[in-house]
């Protein structure tokens, strides 16, 4: 809910998200391919599924970051009025 005192400058971590992400993605793999060669499949497959868990991040961060900036109302748009209880 919008209440009118958000910061003017905010801005979206995508960036330093997507970044974390693909760490994230190299790491896990490199983990997965060593536990795989040590011959412990529990962990590589671990590692494996936080590949495909960073990867899918990696894509949404990634959508999200082409989608470009959306529609934010100005100064001069008034805040929401809050929800009112009962009748």
């Amino acid at each position: 809910m919008r209440t009118g005192n958000e910061p003017v400058t905010a801005r979206s971590p995508l960036r330093l998200r997507f970044w974390l992400s693909l760490w994230g993605m190299v790491w896990a793999a490199a983990g997965a391919a060593a536990f795989a060669l040590a011959g412990r499949p529990g962990w590589a497959a671990a590692c494996a599924a936080l590949v495909v868990l960073a990867g899918v991040d990696l894509a949404v961060v990634v959508r999200h970051i082409r989608q470009g900036p959306h529609y934010q109302p100005g100064r001069d748009v008034p805040p929401y009025e809050p929800p009112r209880q009962g009748s």
